[in-house]
């Protein structure tokens, strides 16, 4: 699997992983998704923010590429996210709708990515604006990485909720190369 095709797999896991824990999510009550349990983020519905603003964020910085991505032009648009835990939406639902949204960009996107852009540098300020300059490739896996760490979170925050969230190995969606 070359490089292209690795980036277009972990794009399809994150979106069938997000379904998933997003399905498992609507089955509980709000006050349930929103009850602090010691997470990082707090709550269920805190866990699954962060990873639309984290999304957002690296999704904004990966629209300065120089290759210009007009699949992320609607990222461009977007106000840059206040802090790494403010509540994007206030409620599931309007949380699931940004969800499928930022997932349907960014499965677009990965199909027009071209193998030479990988090895570009990008340049961004992190968080609290400090400068670095990564290989692209790098920030796309670093991107999908981080979005399958923060879903394992949310994973068990649902588990311990009642909510089962069933199969969650990308191996479930690596193709069998049987003869």
């Amino acid at each position: 699997m070359n490089r292209i095709e690795q980036i277009r797999l972990m794009a399809s896991y994150n979106q069938w992983m997000n379904g998933k824990l997003y399905e498992a999510a609507l089955s509980l009550p709000d006050e349930v998704l929103s009850a602090d349990m010691q997470a990082f983020f707090g709550s269920i519905l805190g866990t699954l923010n962060h990873l639309v603003i984290a999304d957002t964020i690296w999704l904004k910085r990966f629209a300065t590429h120089p290759a210009h991505y007009s699949e992320l032009e609607a990222v461009r648009k977007l106000p840059m996210p206040a802090g790494l835990n403010v509540l994007v939406c206030a409620d599931i639902q309007s949380l699931a709708a940004h969800r499928q949204a930022l997932d349907r960009i960014i499965t677009a996107w990965v199909q027009s990515i071209q193998d030479g852009d990988l090895d570009h540098v990008l340049s961004y300020a992190n968080t609290k604006g400090v400068a670095a300059q990564r290989n692209f490739y790098s920030l796309t896996t670093h991107f999908f990485n981080h979005q399958t760490h923060h879903r394992g979170q949310a994973t068990t925050l649902l588990s311990q909720a009642g909510a089962d969230v069933g199969v969650t190995d990308l191996l479930a969606l690596i193709p069998d190369e049987t003869c």
